[in-house]
């Protein structure tokens, strides 16, 4: 299939392409190398997709650029569009509101637009388990959102689901909403708290826990690119699905098991962070049972993977 993969150069979106070229896919990533965070990483990102064979790769933002995408829209005419372009991060977003309303709600209505113009089949829309807001250690599930957020960040994606269905109407194409919860893995993301305290731990410094008995429900990459393809078997015309381990881990295991890998290590333990959610628990029933998502990386194996991916590439890191 011909496939669109906005945010291509991403965390996720890097090792989702790199999946998808593999798989045979004909691969068109537009990402603008927004500086939320290195750009020289996510440039790392797109050589290391390069292995796994040829794409097309266009700097353009989806907001600023609009007129280029619509003609690389046009141009391609993708069955597919997987629109993972986006500015994560709860903190930031308290900070700089109206950027979240740029770049997750504005771009996300460019993307279902471009798609439908073009007659693509299928939009998948990179929404997070933050829409839940704060429901503490209860499995969520997909019909519990309700719109009571406590982040920016979170109601520009609420917000970006509503114009995902509103747009599913007006192209009649089918939408899938996909809720990840906490991805971590090789090339992640570093303002993410597992990233950032291996590469904390590596330099032998103090890493801070924010608030206590906080848990996540933590998915590995692999895992969460295997769900994302899994919606590719969607049947109904919108649907939304948790992508996530189903086991949430509290903030004291990971500190232990990291504890495992780097036994001098210094915690620091601070205040809960405006905006931060207790915790977070995917029922993943649903996509199991609609899209046969089964996650197969355990968090013991999944941090072990990342933190001897980490070291193999401490300079890049």
């Amino acid at each position: 299939m011909k496939i669109i993969v906005t945010g291509g150069a991403g965390f996720i979106g890097s090792h989702l392409s790199s999946r998808l070229i593999k798989e045979g896919h004909q691969v068109l990533i537009i990402d603008e190398l927004h500086p939320y965070y290195s750009v020289e990483r996510k440039k790392r990102q797109l050589e290391m997709i390069k292995r796994a064979g040829k794409f097309t790769f266009y700097q353009k933002s989806l907001i600023h650029h609009e007129g280029e995408v619509r003609d690389l829209f046009h141009l391609f005419k993708p069955d597919k569009v997987i629109h993972l372009a986006a500015i994560p991060g709860v903190p930031n977003s308290i900070v700089v509101p109206n950027e979240y309303v740029d770049y997750d709600i504005k771009a996300t209505i460019n993307a279902l637009r471009l798609a439908g113009e073009t007659g693509a089949k299928q939009f998948i829309f990179a929404s997070s388990s933050s829409v839940y807001g704060d429901k503490q250690n209860i499995p969520l599930k997909e019909e519990m959102a309700n719109g009571k957020v406590v982040s920016p960040y979170a109601a520009a994606k609420y917000g970006a689901e509503a114009f995902c269905h509103a747009y599913s109407t007006i192209y009649d194409y089918q939408v899938s909403i996909l809720r990840f919860f906490t991805v971590y893995g090789p090339w992640g993301r570093p303002d993410m708290a597992i990233t950032k305290f291996i590469k904390q731990l590596m330099a032998d410094q103090e890493i801070v826990v924010f608030g206590s008995r906080t848990a996540r429900d933590y998915t590995y990459i692999d895992d969460c690119v295997s769900g994302i393809i899994s919606a590719f078997q969607q049947k109904d015309q919108y649907a939304i699905f948790n992508i996530g381990s189903g086991s949430p881990i509290l903030i004291e295991e990971l500190i232990e098991q990291l504890r495992g890998f780097f036994p001098g290590m210094r915690v620091k333990h601070a205040g809960f962070r405006q905006g931060d959610v207790h915790s977070t628990w995917a029922d993943i029933s649903k996509a199991k049972g609609e899209l046969g998502f089964y996650p197969s990386m355990s968090f013991t194996d999944g941090l072990s993977r990342t933190i001897e991916w980490a070291k193999a590439h401490a300079k890049e890191f």
